[in-house]
């Protein structure tokens, strides 16, 4: 339970909430994501003020390490990543309740063991009985994990304290694996004490969506089929596959991407307007839209997979998908993929949604572009509008987040010439302070239990049902084109716009 500041008046927007009494444990601490996000985000998070004082992180993996050692691996993951400064007093208060348990998964002892440091943290550092237990390993490990935590009473809170589990997808890599995990993973933990981390969600732009769409009046009007034409929602990378062969491999860009951040983003995107901005209510609105997408009839048009080939990329002559260290030669494994989807349903019926994502592509960029119809009427000469394009609104989610409209102006001068210009809204010049990183959100939205920014398990299934008979399709039809890497991808997925008399943007 989270104590009540009697000095604080709760319209007092600008003071955050702080998390009450509590630790966090993470699995596979030894790993890139532990050491490149959680524990820099842990810091910036105590950094500014809004840990508990008592907060305590143990770290559970196969190393022989004493507290002491496990400290120091945080020290240098903080000083090279966090986003904040480092300070000598906030980083001795948070190192006072570091533990570390040496341990295999399925290892009885390191469980009891586990069990003994929390109840010693218990008293120690006032955690309140209160944990979350953050899977940070291979999904083939979460069930040992989850099933260990019930075994020896770990799952459990006593009396007003709560337990809650944290898993990092993949979640699954087809709709009956994600069913199987969510059975497994249910049996110990309930579904609202289950948070699936997407940390797409956690990124400002992407709550921005919602803000955009309804806390204003002028895009909602536009919002639907007879404004719309279509959306593209793109995520790029520049990187290969980097050490992820074993991964990547099989798994593949569709898997990987799609069935995840691109359909969230395409949820709230097409969704309508929640009752209220709580957990449940977004989820009822972004499953609706999600039931709703249909598949084109004819996969072979309206999807496209293929692999990066060897190019030049950054000024470095770089080697294709199928030359990487420890990728087979003959795999089949998406690097790209670019799907066509269709809403059925009043607002959007006949508005394609074209997701693609891809790595190796001309630049690192996420974003959502809505593009508009043509004006039914133009009263200019055809020639007065050949530099004129088709209206946009651009919501970019990475790097340099913000919203963009693009609108047609008259070129100054004697003639009626008619040119495409842009509106920019950048967060780093309309705000003084930062965002926080997504995993900062997230986590602290974790401690204070608020579920609004995860993915629900029908969330989750429902978009494997989306993208299981595309994979089953590719599974059975031919193999991934190649594209030359630092390109933006195969001629195929141009061809595949072309096809409905369109194309995609340039980011």
């Amino acid at each position: 339970m989270s104590s009540s500041n009697p000095l604080r008046d709760p319209r007092d927007r600008r003071l955050p909430r702080i998390a009450g009494p509590s630790g966090l444990v993470i699995f596979g601490v030894t790993g890139d994501l532990s050491r490149k996000k959680l524990m820099p985000a842990i810091y910036d998070l105590a950094n500014r003020g809004l840990l508990p004082p008592g907060f305590s992180l143990v770290g559970f993996a196969r190393r022989d390490w004493e507290n002491e050692d496990f400290a120091q691996v945080v020290h240098d993951a903080v000083k090279e990543h966090a986003r904040t400064p480092f300070r000598e007093e906030v980083w001795q208060q948070l190192a006072e309740g570091f533990r570390f348990v040496s341990g295999v998964f399925d290892d009885d002892e390191a469980f009891v063991q586990l069990r003994a440091t929390i109840e010693e943290l218990d008293k120690a550092r006032g955690t309140g009985g209160n944990f979350a237990f953050y899977l940070s390993v291979p999904p083939k490990f979460f069930p040992t994990v989850v099933q260990q935590l019930k075994k020896h009473g770990l799952s459990d809170g006593q009396g007003d304290s709560w337990r809650r589990a944290v898993i990092e997808k993949p979640f699954g890599h087809d709709l009956k694996s994600a069913q199987d995990l969510n059975q497994v993973v249910h049996e110990v933990f309930r579904p609202s004490d289950v948070f699936r981390i997407d940390h797409y969600l956690g990124k400002e732009t992407v709550q921005n969506i919602l803000a955009l769409r309804f806390a204003n009046t002028m895009f909602e009007p536009i919002w639907n089929r007879s404004y719309v034409d279509h959306v593209q929602i793109t995520m790029a990378e520049d990187i290969g596959i980097g050490g992820r062969a074993g991964y990547y491999d099989g798994i593949g860009a569709a898997r990987d991407v799609i069935q995840n951040h691109l359909l969230q983003l395409l949820a709230l995107t097409a969704m309508e307007e929640p009752a209220s901005f709580d957990a449940s209510s977004l989820v009822t609105e972004k499953l609706k839209a999600l039931r709703a997408v249909r598949l084109p009839k004819d996969l072979d048009k309206h999807t496209v997979r293929a692999q990066y080939a060897s190019g030049w990329q950054g000024g470095e002559e770089v080697h294709g998908y199928l030359e990487e260290e420890g990728i087979d030669p003959h795999s089949k494994t998406d690097t790209y993929a670019a799907i066509k989807l269709e809403i059925d349903n009043r607002r959007w019926a006949g508005v394609p949604f074209y997701l693609r994502t891809g790595k190796r592509l001309g630049r690192r960029v996420t974003e959502i572009a809505v593009v508009f119809q043509r004006a039914p009427h133009s009263p200019f000469d055809a020639t007065d509008t050949q530099e004129l394009g088709q209206n946009a609104l651009v919501i970019r989610v990475q790097p340099d987040e913000g919203v963009t409209i693009r609108f047609g102006s008259k070129v100054p001068g004697t003639s009626m010439e008619i040119r495409d210009v842009t509106m920019d809204f950048q967060y780093g010049e309309s705000f003084t302070e930062s965002s926080p990183e997504a995993y900062e959100r997230l986590l602290l939205d974790v401690l204070l239990g608020e579920a609004n920014l995860f993915p629900r398990h029908e969330e989750v299934e429902q978009s494997w049902r989306i993208l299981d008979p595309i994979e089953e399709f590719w599974d059975q039809h031919g193999r991934p084109e190649q594209y030359t890497s630092g390109t933006w991808g195969p001629k195929a997925a141009d061809e595949m716009l072309a096809r409905d008399g369109r194309s995609w943007r340039r980011p």
